[in-house]
């Protein structure tokens, strides 16, 4: 089993299904910020915006009720014997006996592993997958999946629903994942929540320049660098994902006995 990429499949675009082999035509994001002269984009584009909020509708109905869940990211081009695979596999069952579901961006290498790991577990295995010229299919192991056109909607698709990131090795699109996230809690637009790294050995270097040049320079402070874990290990990741999630459900108690209280007191009152 695998990616499925196969021509009689075809190639899809949103609701649309291309057969015939590769055709390399622009995504929807190639035609959204390309300059066009042409004053037909003045019309194109407002038929553009109902076609995002659409995909925004679609994706929030689909994933209102999924629960509690962890997204995972990393390189597509991992391949099944690597030891990043197994991890994710690993890590993704562990979420799911604990009670998570698991999203992706549903390709290949380190999402095929933790989707697979979350199907094998049981639990809810989840893919939000995104047009590209030359397009990767969903994996074999989602359950539930979505074909995007534009990534900034599939972003906020990642964002809104996980309690937690869980990043391993990859390339740009990782990286962007990354600190997009850091960049959200940093600047408090959303609630803080864990942010696990694995693989001290590949981003290591990362985080030398970091500590070598903003923080030593003062672009970023001190407590940026504590808005991440970095771990080798499928338990230390659990557990910090875990305890933030005893954390809220506490705080949630909390406002409900605070709530409960100037109701009663209230009531005397009145």
């Amino acid at each position: 089993m695998g990616s499925r990429n196969r021509d009689g499949e075809g190639r899809r675009s949103g609701a649309v299904v291309m057969r015939g082999g590769p055709q390399k035509r622009p995504t929807e994001d190639q035609r959204l910020l390309q300059e066009n002269a042409d004053p037909e984009f003045l019309h194109t584009d407002t038929w553009r915006t109902l076609r995002i909020q659409g995909e925004f509708v679609e994706g929030f109905d689909a994933l209102a009720g999924v629960g509690p869940a962890v997204t995972v990211f990393g390189s597509a081009r991992v391949p099944r014997n690597d030891h990043y695979y197994r991890l994710a596999r690993r890590l993704a069952a562990r979420l799911v006996d604990e009670g998570f579901a698991i999203i992706t961006g549903g390709g290949p290498g380190i999402m095929e592993a933790a989707n697979r790991g979350a199907k094998e577990a049981g639990g809810l295995s989840i893919g939000c997958n995104i047009e590209l010229p030359f397009e990767q299919g969903l994996n074999d192991y989602v359950d539930l999946g979505m074909e995007f056109r534009y990534f900034f909607v599939r972003k906020v698709m990642f964002m809104k629903y996980a309690e937690a990131f869980c990043i391993f090795p990859g390339g740009f699109g990782t990286l962007d994942e990354l600190f997009e996230s850091l960049t959200l809690i940093q600047t408090g637009k959303v609630e803080h929540f864990p942010v696990v790294l694995f693989g001290r050995g590949y981003w290591q270097g990362l985080l030398d320049w970091i500590a070598q040049q903003p923080l030593d320079e003062g672009k970023i402070s001190p407590a940026d660098v504590d808005l991440f874990t970095v771990t080798d290990d499928v338990d230390e990741a659990t557990a910090t994902i875990l305890k933030r999630r005893e954390a809220r459900l506490e705080a949630l108690r909390s406002q409900a006995q605070t709530e409960h209280a100037l109701k009663k007191a209230q009531a005397r009152s009145g």
